[in-house]
């Protein structure tokens, strides 16, 4: 008995571990934005990572990402930034969608340059 509760135990632990491991994460996505992104948005009017988060709501970002379209509308937002947006990783693509619906018009308020 004592051997399987153990056992029971230590799998719901890796499980956890794993689950949050796999999730997006909305602090990664707004670093990608200022160490891949920041500077080229710049060119484009865009003072922060807040003001390219705010170009569409929650609801407008998730459409956009259930559309398959979020590269696209990054490249829309931000033209100078084609190249970088066009070489980021599947998981950069969920980190840095995870901070724009974050902070989206409707969302929170960033406190990043």
């Amino acid at each position: 008995m004592k051997k399987t509760t153990s056992l029971l135990l230590a799998a719901l632990v890796s499980v956890s571990v794993f689950t949050t491991a796999a999730t997006a994460d909305a602090s990664k996505g707004q670093r990608i934005y200022l160490k891949k992104l920041k500077g080229a948005c710049k060119k484009d009017g865009l003072k922060s990572g807040a003001v390219f988060a705010i170009k569409h709501d929650r609801h407008g970002w998730e459409a956009i990402q259930k559309a398959g379209k979020l590269k696209a509308e990054w490249v829309k937002i931000c033209p100078h930034a084609a190249k970088k947006v066009k070489k980021l990783r599947k998981k950069d693509v969920k980190n840095l969608y995870d901070f724009v619906w974050k902070y989206a018009s409707d969302g929170a308020t960033p406190s990043c340059g």
